[in-house]
Protein backbone atom coordinates (compact mmCIF):
# COMPACT_ATOMS: atom_id res chain seq x y z
CA UNK A 1 0.00 0.00 0.00
CA UNK A 2 1.11 3.55 -0.76
CA UNK A 3 1.64 5.73 2.32
CA UNK A 4 0.01 8.64 0.50
CA UNK A 5 -3.11 6.53 -0.06
CA UNK A 6 -3.18 5.65 3.63
CA UNK A 7 -2.85 9.31 4.63
CA UNK A 8 -5.67 10.28 2.30
CA UNK A 9 -7.86 7.43 3.52
CA UNK A 10 -7.22 8.38 7.14
CA UNK A 11 -8.21 12.01 6.52
CA UNK A 12 -11.41 10.90 4.79
CA UNK A 13 -12.16 8.47 7.62
CA UNK A 14 -11.99 11.42 10.03
CA UNK A 15 -13.69 14.12 7.92
CA UNK A 16 -16.37 11.85 6.36
CA UNK A 17 -16.50 14.38 3.49
CA UNK A 18 -14.92 13.76 0.06
CA UNK A 19 -14.74 17.43 -0.93
CA UNK A 20 -13.18 18.51 2.34
CA UNK A 21 -10.57 15.75 2.28
CA UNK A 22 -9.72 16.40 -1.38
CA UNK A 23 -8.98 20.04 -0.60
CA UNK A 24 -7.04 19.25 2.56
CA UNK A 25 -4.87 16.65 0.82
CA UNK A 26 -4.40 18.87 -2.26
CA UNK A 27 -5.89 16.40 -4.75
CA UNK A 28 -8.88 16.56 -7.05
CA UNK A 29 -12.10 14.75 -6.03
CA UNK A 30 -11.56 12.26 -8.87
CA UNK A 31 -8.02 11.52 -7.68
CA UNK A 32 -9.30 10.99 -4.14
CA UNK A 33 -11.95 8.58 -5.44
CA UNK A 34 -9.32 6.62 -7.38
CA UNK A 35 -7.11 6.36 -4.27
CA UNK A 36 -10.00 4.95 -2.24
CA UNK A 37 -10.98 2.58 -5.06
CA UNK A 38 -7.39 1.36 -5.25
CA UNK A 39 -7.42 0.53 -1.53
CA UNK A 40 -10.80 -1.19 -1.86
CA UNK A 41 -9.49 -3.28 -4.77
CA UNK A 42 -6.39 -4.24 -2.77
CA UNK A 43 -8.52 -5.39 0.17
CA UNK A 44 -11.43 -6.75 -1.84
CA UNK A 45 -13.87 -4.97 0.47
CA UNK A 46 -15.75 -1.64 0.40
CA UNK A 47 -14.32 0.84 2.91
CA UNK A 48 -17.14 3.40 2.97
CA UNK A 49 -20.90 3.52 2.74
CA UNK A 50 -21.67 6.57 0.62
CA UNK A 51 -24.77 8.73 0.25
CA UNK A 52 -25.39 12.20 -1.18
CA UNK A 53 -24.18 14.05 1.93
CA UNK A 54 -21.80 11.91 3.98
CA UNK A 55 -19.70 8.78 4.05
CA UNK A 56 -19.53 6.17 6.81
CA UNK A 57 -16.84 3.57 7.50
CA UNK A 58 -17.64 -0.09 6.89
CA UNK A 59 -16.29 -2.76 9.22
CA UNK A 60 -13.35 -3.24 6.85
CA UNK A 61 -12.88 0.52 6.76
CA UNK A 62 -12.63 0.69 10.55
CA UNK A 63 -10.01 -2.08 10.54
CA UNK A 64 -8.00 -0.23 7.88
CA UNK A 65 -8.31 3.01 9.86
CA UNK A 66 -6.62 1.39 12.85
CA UNK A 67 -3.96 -0.15 10.60
CA UNK A 68 -3.30 3.19 8.87
CA UNK A 69 -2.91 5.02 12.18
CA UNK A 70 -0.40 2.47 13.46
CA UNK A 71 1.52 2.32 10.16
CA UNK A 72 1.85 6.08 9.76
CA UNK A 73 2.86 6.48 13.40
CA UNK A 74 5.56 3.83 12.99
CA UNK A 75 6.77 5.56 9.82
CA UNK A 76 7.03 8.91 11.60
CA UNK A 77 8.93 7.25 14.44
CA UNK A 78 11.31 5.71 11.91
CA UNK A 79 11.90 9.07 10.22
CA UNK A 80 12.50 10.65 13.61
CA UNK A 81 15.02 7.97 14.57
CA UNK A 82 16.88 8.43 11.27
CA UNK A 83 16.89 12.21 11.66
CA UNK A 84 18.33 11.90 15.15
CA UNK A 85 21.42 10.22 13.71
CA UNK A 86 22.23 13.16 11.47
CA UNK A 87 22.21 16.95 11.74
CA UNK A 88 18.75 18.31 12.54
CA UNK A 89 17.16 21.71 12.65
CA UNK A 90 15.90 23.22 15.88
CA UNK A 91 14.39 26.50 17.00
CA UNK A 92 11.04 28.26 16.62
CA UNK A 93 9.04 28.95 13.48
CA UNK A 94 6.19 31.45 13.69
CA UNK A 95 3.21 30.79 11.41
CA UNK A 96 0.02 32.79 10.85
CA UNK A 97 -3.23 31.67 9.23
CA UNK A 98 -6.99 31.90 9.57
CA UNK A 99 -8.94 29.49 11.78
CA UNK A 100 -10.29 27.84 8.62
CA UNK A 101 -6.83 27.31 7.13
CA UNK A 102 -5.70 25.81 10.44
CA UNK A 103 -8.29 23.07 9.82
CA UNK A 104 -8.31 22.79 6.04
CA UNK A 105 -4.74 23.26 4.77
CA UNK A 106 -2.18 23.51 7.54
CA UNK A 107 -2.36 19.99 9.09
CA UNK A 108 -0.88 17.99 6.17
CA UNK A 109 1.85 20.61 5.71
CA UNK A 110 2.80 20.47 9.38
CA UNK A 111 2.70 16.67 9.33
CA UNK A 112 5.31 16.60 6.57
CA UNK A 113 7.43 19.30 8.20
CA UNK A 114 7.41 17.67 11.64
CA UNK A 115 8.27 14.29 10.15
CA UNK A 116 11.42 15.81 8.67
CA UNK A 117 12.24 18.33 11.42
CA UNK A 118 10.81 17.09 14.72
CA UNK A 119 13.00 19.37 16.84
CA UNK A 120 11.53 22.59 15.41
CA UNK A 121 8.85 24.19 17.60
CA UNK A 122 5.89 25.64 15.73
CA UNK A 123 4.32 28.82 17.08
CA UNK A 124 0.90 29.27 15.46
CA UNK A 125 -1.22 32.42 15.56
CA UNK A 126 -4.68 32.59 13.97
CA UNK A 127 -6.61 35.64 12.85
CA UNK A 128 -8.19 37.39 9.89
CA UNK A 129 -6.86 35.94 6.62
CA UNK A 130 -6.78 39.46 5.17
CA UNK A 131 -3.98 40.32 7.63
CA UNK A 132 -1.72 37.43 6.62
CA UNK A 133 0.53 39.18 4.10
CA UNK A 134 1.01 42.15 6.42
CA UNK A 135 1.98 39.80 9.26
CA UNK A 136 4.81 38.50 7.08
CA UNK A 137 5.88 41.94 5.86
CA UNK A 138 5.99 43.30 9.41
CA UNK A 139 7.94 40.30 10.67
CA UNK A 140 5.23 39.22 13.13
CA UNK A 141 5.14 35.87 11.33
CA UNK A 142 7.87 33.97 9.52
CA UNK A 143 5.37 32.50 7.07
CA UNK A 144 1.62 32.79 6.60
CA UNK A 145 -1.20 31.12 4.71
CA UNK A 146 -2.92 33.87 2.73
CA UNK A 147 -5.17 34.66 -0.16
CA UNK A 148 -3.05 36.14 -2.92
CA UNK A 149 -3.76 39.88 -3.11
CA UNK A 150 -4.28 41.66 -6.40
CA UNK A 151 -0.94 43.41 -5.92
CA UNK A 152 1.53 41.20 -4.10
CA UNK A 153 4.40 43.19 -2.51
CA UNK A 154 7.59 42.78 -4.53
CA UNK A 155 9.48 41.67 -1.43
CA UNK A 156 7.09 38.76 -0.77
CA UNK A 157 7.28 35.26 -2.31
CA UNK A 158 4.04 33.31 -2.74
CA UNK A 159 3.62 29.54 -3.20
CA UNK A 160 0.13 28.47 -4.31
CA UNK A 161 -1.58 25.72 -2.35
CA UNK A 162 -4.96 25.65 -4.07
CA UNK A 163 -7.35 27.55 -6.30
CA UNK A 164 -10.50 27.93 -4.20
CA UNK A 165 -14.06 28.42 -5.45
CA UNK A 166 -15.86 31.45 -4.06
CA UNK A 167 -19.54 31.20 -3.14
CA UNK A 168 -22.34 33.69 -2.57
CA UNK A 169 -24.23 32.49 0.51
CA UNK A 170 -27.55 33.41 2.09
CA UNK A 171 -29.65 32.32 5.08
CA UNK A 172 -31.32 28.93 4.54
CA UNK A 173 -33.94 29.36 7.28
CA UNK A 174 -37.07 31.50 6.76
CA UNK A 175 -36.29 35.19 7.25
CA UNK A 176 -36.69 38.47 5.33
CA UNK A 177 -33.27 38.10 3.64
CA UNK A 178 -34.14 34.64 2.31
CA UNK A 179 -37.42 36.00 0.96
CA UNK A 180 -35.51 38.72 -0.89
CA UNK A 181 -32.95 36.40 -2.51
CA UNK A 182 -35.67 33.87 -3.42
CA UNK A 183 -37.40 36.36 -5.72
CA UNK A 184 -37.30 35.51 -9.41
CA UNK A 185 -35.17 38.61 -10.06
CA UNK A 186 -33.68 39.74 -6.72
CA UNK A 187 -33.12 43.45 -6.27
CA UNK A 188 -29.50 43.21 -5.12
CA UNK A 189 -29.35 46.90 -4.27
CA UNK A 190 -31.82 46.39 -1.41
CA UNK A 191 -30.46 43.11 -0.02
CA UNK A 192 -28.15 43.54 3.00
CA UNK A 193 -24.55 42.40 2.46
CA UNK A 194 -21.90 41.41 4.98
CA UNK A 195 -18.45 42.40 3.70
CA UNK A 196 -14.88 41.69 4.75
CA UNK A 197 -13.13 44.87 5.79
CA UNK A 198 -10.16 44.19 3.48
CA UNK A 199 -8.35 41.54 1.47
CA UNK A 200 -8.82 39.59 -1.79
CA UNK A 201 -12.44 38.64 -1.08
CA UNK A 202 -13.32 42.32 -0.57
CA UNK A 203 -11.99 42.99 -4.07
CA UNK A 204 -14.10 40.15 -5.50
CA UNK A 205 -17.36 41.35 -3.97
CA UNK A 206 -16.66 44.84 -5.32
CA UNK A 207 -16.27 43.33 -8.81
CA UNK A 208 -19.49 41.35 -8.26
CA UNK A 209 -21.36 44.57 -7.42
CA UNK A 210 -20.11 46.09 -10.68
CA UNK A 211 -21.29 43.10 -12.71
CA UNK A 212 -24.70 43.30 -11.07
CA UNK A 213 -24.72 47.09 -11.60
CA UNK A 214 -25.17 47.73 -7.88
CA UNK A 215 -23.72 51.20 -7.36
CA UNK A 216 -24.90 51.72 -3.78
CA UNK A 217 -25.12 48.33 -2.01
CA UNK A 218 -26.96 47.92 1.28
CA UNK A 219 -24.12 47.02 3.67
CA UNK A 220 -25.32 45.43 6.89
CA UNK A 221 -21.84 45.11 8.39
CA UNK A 222 -18.13 45.13 7.58
CA UNK A 223 -16.25 42.55 9.62
CA UNK A 224 -12.83 40.97 9.98
CA UNK A 225 -12.65 37.24 9.36
CA UNK A 226 -14.60 35.07 6.93
CA UNK A 227 -15.76 32.77 9.73
CA UNK A 228 -17.68 35.65 11.35
CA UNK A 229 -19.31 36.41 8.00
CA UNK A 230 -20.70 32.87 7.76
CA UNK A 231 -22.11 33.10 11.29
CA UNK A 232 -23.84 36.40 10.52
CA UNK A 233 -25.39 34.96 7.35
CA UNK A 234 -26.58 31.93 9.35
CA UNK A 235 -28.30 34.34 11.76
CA UNK A 236 -30.23 35.92 8.88
CA UNK A 237 -28.38 39.25 8.86
CA UNK A 238 -27.59 39.30 5.15
CA UNK A 239 -25.70 37.60 2.31
CA UNK A 240 -21.95 37.31 1.79
CA UNK A 241 -19.31 36.21 -0.69
CA UNK A 242 -16.76 33.84 0.85
CA UNK A 243 -14.24 31.14 -0.13
CA UNK A 244 -16.34 27.97 -0.11
CA UNK A 245 -13.77 26.18 2.06
CA UNK A 246 -14.78 28.46 4.94
CA UNK A 247 -18.33 27.15 4.76
CA UNK A 248 -17.13 23.55 4.45
CA UNK A 249 -15.15 23.90 7.68
CA UNK A 250 -17.84 25.73 9.64
CA UNK A 251 -19.65 23.85 12.45
CA UNK A 252 -22.51 21.73 11.16
CA UNK A 253 -25.23 23.75 12.96
CA UNK A 254 -23.96 26.84 11.11
CA UNK A 255 -23.67 25.09 7.72
CA UNK A 256 -27.24 23.83 7.99
CA UNK A 257 -28.49 27.42 8.33
CA UNK A 258 -26.76 28.61 5.15
CA UNK A 259 -27.40 27.98 1.46
CA UNK A 260 -25.22 28.65 -1.58
CA UNK A 261 -26.81 30.98 -4.12
CA UNK A 262 -24.02 30.98 -6.67
CA UNK A 263 -20.46 29.76 -7.18
CA UNK A 264 -17.86 31.98 -8.76
CA UNK A 265 -17.12 31.41 -12.43
CA UNK A 266 -14.34 33.98 -12.52
CA UNK A 267 -11.39 33.37 -14.86
CA UNK A 268 -9.08 34.40 -12.02
CA UNK A 269 -9.97 32.10 -9.07
CA UNK A 270 -9.17 32.80 -5.44
CA UNK A 271 -5.56 31.71 -4.94
CA UNK A 272 -4.64 30.39 -1.50
CA UNK A 273 -0.97 29.94 -0.70
CA UNK A 274 1.93 30.45 1.67
CA UNK A 275 3.82 33.75 1.71
CA UNK A 276 7.21 34.75 3.09
CA UNK A 277 9.69 37.59 2.74
CA UNK A 278 12.01 36.71 -0.15
CA UNK A 279 15.08 37.83 1.76
CA UNK A 280 14.35 35.19 4.42
CA UNK A 281 14.20 32.20 2.08
CA UNK A 282 17.87 31.42 2.78
CA UNK A 283 17.25 31.06 6.53
CA UNK A 284 17.43 27.32 7.46
CA UNK A 285 14.04 27.01 9.18
CA UNK A 286 12.18 29.10 6.60
CA UNK A 287 13.92 27.33 3.71
CA UNK A 288 13.07 23.90 5.16
CA UNK A 289 9.38 24.80 5.51
CA UNK A 290 9.27 26.34 2.03
CA UNK A 291 10.73 23.19 0.45
CA UNK A 292 8.05 20.87 1.80
CA UNK A 293 5.21 22.92 0.26
CA UNK A 294 3.47 21.33 -2.74
CA UNK A 295 5.07 22.50 -5.96
CA UNK A 296 8.36 23.65 -4.38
Amino acid sequence: MDLRDLKTFLHLAESRHFGRSARAMHVSPSTLSRQIQRLEEDLGQPLFIRDNRTVQLTEAGEELRQFAQQTLLQYQQLRHAIDQKGPSLSGELHLFCSVTAAYSHLPPILDRFRAEHPSVEIKLTTGDAADAVEKVVSGEADLAIAGKPEHLPAAVAFSILEHLPVALIAPALPCPVRNQVSAEEPDWSTIPFILPDQGPVRRRIELWFRRQKVSNPAIYATVGGHEAMVSMVALGCGVALIPEVVLDNSPEPVRNRVMILDRSDEKTPFELGVCVQKKRLHEPLVEAFWKILPGN
